[in-house]
């Protein structure tokens, strides 16, 4: 791991950790149209000028104001003014804000919040490129024809493994098909102090969406491509929820597992659940939760191939907004923070992921054997819709998972009440 002071350390923690955060919400859209037409006017050319107001959110308010130091020894005559916006608030905030008039500038939005917010946003200008940035990551920014933004950072979940047990039980390299997983966890399984190989989201808020890379990773949508269509009762998605649920029918993870702070880090430590799905805010939970040197004890790796191995994409995107009083100063600074050596820089100083891909060339990130998986799998993801009844619709998938789980419900009918119940809400078209 790259070596860090304990305060970049600390700070790191904290933003990966809201990184995560929205993951779990459901970040982006799934079968996103890509053929976006809409694009912004052209910005005036020359250096940033003015006051440019910034809304950003959790520890990145708290270090953004430090790198706009640079951004203004750049460009002399602005100022940058970056006011911290709580995660728990901000939908609310933005929402007043945008009913009066009274919107900032530049602002780091959510990316399940785009289409929330779309109509407020001024459409990028063509000048500014996104043909470097992770694909998924871009498509986050369209909504109904317009690219509305830029990617700022991102994030996705990996499987992190303990490769000690796992090279024990006969696996030195993580299984890269949905067959050799099932064989690794049984093998796992009979080792002894292992309680349960695999941990998996059961049942709650978000449950669902925490078990969507084993659907994508079948070929599943479910969602048309024009997002007017629910389609959950596939043999795409039914297949994958099968096998999902044997993983609990055969012992292999557990129905009921603890959800206290730290539970589940604590069973990966002690080696009961040596498996389990994280973001890159893990590194630091897990190094935490082990002590010093369990890093060398194990690894990271992406999901398992049964058609694709396709994981989230979550993170944040940059907007400016209609109303703003200085447009283009803060589309010259959004343009700014998109520059490879400035996403670098925001990395080490914040931990939070480079959406661009140039950027994973840093020895700081390719070096680093455990973030280049990261990096990898960022290649392969995707995200849920990014529409206004998803919300209603992922509560309606946690119950009919937890019936999966818990209760040995057939996928098949499960998946026939959800899409009857999707089916009723609608997608909002």
């Amino acid at each position: 791991m790259i070596q860090l002071n304990m305060g970049v350390r600390l700070r790191q923690v904290a933003a990966l950790g809201l990184a995560a955060g929205l993951l779990l919400t459901g970040c982006g859209r799934d079968n996103a149209p890509t053929n976006t037409t809409e694009t912004g006017k052209a910005i005036a050319g020359g250096a940033a000028t003015g006051t440019i107001n910034v809304w950003a959110q959790g520890g990145e308010a708290t270090l953004l104001p430090e790198l706009m130091k640079d951004f203004e020894a750049e460009n002399p005559e602005v100022k940058v003014n970056v006011t911290a916006i709580p995660w728990d608030a901000a939908h609310n905030k933005y929402q007043t804000a945008i009913a009066g008039g009274t919107t900032p500038d530049l602002a780091q939005m959510g990316t399940t919040w785009m289409t929330d917010f779309s109509d407020a946003f001024d459409p990028k200008p063509a000048e500014i490129a996104t043909s470097g940035f992770f694909p998924s990551s871009v498509k986050s920014t369209e909504v109904s024809g317009a690219t509305l933004g830029v990617p700022w950072y991102v994030d996705t979940r990996v499987l992190y493994y303990r490769k000690d047990l796992a090279a024990k039980a006969g696996y030195p390299e993580f299984p890269t098909t949905w067959d050799g997983l099932t064989s690794m966890a049984k093998a796992l399984k009979s080792q002894d102090g292992v309680k349960y190989p695999l941990q998996l989201p059961v049942s709650g808020a978000d449950s669902f969406q925490g078990m969507l890379p084993f659907l994508w990773s079948n070929g599943a949508q479910f969602i048309s491509k024009d997002n007017s269509k629910w389609t959950f009762d596939t043999p795409e998605i039914v297949d994958a929820l099968k096998y999902y649920q044997s993983f609990f029918t055969e012992g292999l993870a557990n129905k009921n597992p603890a959800t206290g702070a730290g539970a589940g880090e604590a069973a990966f430590a002690n080696g009961e659940s040596p498996v389990m799905i994280l973001g890159p805010s893990g590194l630091a939970q897990i190094n935490k939760a082990g002590g010093p040197g369990f890093e060398d004890k194990y690894m990271v790796a992406p999901f398992p191939k049964k058609v694709s191995g396709t994981s989230f994409i979550g993170g944040s995107d940059l907007v400016v907004f209609k109303d703003a009083k200085n447009r283009d100063g803060a589309w010259k600074l959004a343009q700014w923070l998109s520059k490879p050596e400035i996403q670098i820089k925001w990395y080490k100083l914040s931990g939070s992921l480079p959406a661009l891909q140039s950027a994973w060339k840093d020895p700081s990130l390719a070096d680093d054997k455990k973030l280049a998986v990261f990096g990898e799998q960022l290649k392969d993801t995707n995200f849920p819709p990014t529409i206004s009844t998803w919300t209603q619709v992922a509560a309606a998938a946690d119950t009919q998972l937890e019936k999966i789980v818990k209760s040995g419900e057939d996928p098949a009918v499960a998946m026939k009440e959800l899409q009857a119940t999707a089916d009723s809400i609608g997608t909002g078209k």
